[in-house]
């Protein structure tokens, strides 16, 4: 999606930055998301309302937005030292899956504002299906499938979510009404967004990744790349 094109400019921002980085091991930054994005879920579950609510929510979109800025600082400077390996891919890609969930669990346990936690479960589970989809095309095809509702797209929208409900929490309020008795304010409807974002993504990939894989299947079909004509391992 649109968002998606904000890479190509963080990455003109970055370069600087990375051209004096050459002698840290792009790893380094990878692990630091973990730590980073953590403190911010915690920041996200602990923040209530009046002024210390408010700073809890700046400070979790602050981690968050530092956490994401680690995560595509690693890649930047993989590329640029030559440092690009299949560990760090993989390593890099488990993050973003792990604190995916967490910060959606963590607005989710926020009882103060949400507290619905079987629908953010939901939501949680819904984005993993759609990161798999892109995965599993990868592993199968070896072409990684974007299609859907990105991670930045959602990145995004929780930054904007989280300043907003500091904004609320400062002026004393956390809701704009209730629906079937779930507060309607800026966490219910991101995680309604991650949920359905998820989906849609879950659709989108799979069409995609159907025609990917039927068109090497045409190409190169699996008895002569594997030399077997079982088509299921597992």
């Amino acid at each position: 999606m649109a968002l998606e094109k904000g890479r190509s400019i963080f990455k003109k921002i970055s370069d600087p930055l990375v051209n004096k980085m050459e002698g840290v091991n792009p790893a380094i930054l990878t692990w630091l998301t973990l730590p980073t994005g953590l403190a911010s879920a915690w920041l996200m579950m602990s923040a209530e309302s009046g002024t210390e609510g408010a700073m809890m929510f700046v400070g979790a979109a602050f981690l968050m937005a530092t956490a994401m800025a680690l995560d595509g600082l690693d890649g930047n400077l993989a590329r640029a030292t030559g440092k690009v390996t299949r560990w760090g891919d993989y390593l890099d890609h488990t993050l973003d899956r792990v604190l995916d969930i967490v910060w959606i669990l963590a607005l989710g346990y926020n009882l103060y504002w949400f507290g619905h936690v079987e629908l953010a479960w939901l939501a949680a589970m819904l984005t993993m299906f759609g990161s798999y989809l892109g995965t599993q095309a990868q592993a199968v095809s070896g072409a990684r499938n974007y299609g859907g509702f990105s991670r930045a797209d959602r990145m995004v929208l929780t930054f904007i979510a989280l300043l907003s409900c500091a904004l609320m929490a400062y002026l004393g309020t956390d809701s704009f009404g209730e629906w079937n008795d779930i507060e309607i304010n800026p966490i219910s409807i991101i995680i309604a967004i991650s949920g359905l974002g998820g989906a849609y993504t879950f659709a989108v990939r799979f069409v995609k990744a159907r025609k990917q894989i039927q068109d090497l299947d045409k190409t190169k079909p699996l008895s002569m790349s594997t030399g077997t004509d079982s088509t299921d391992e597992e």
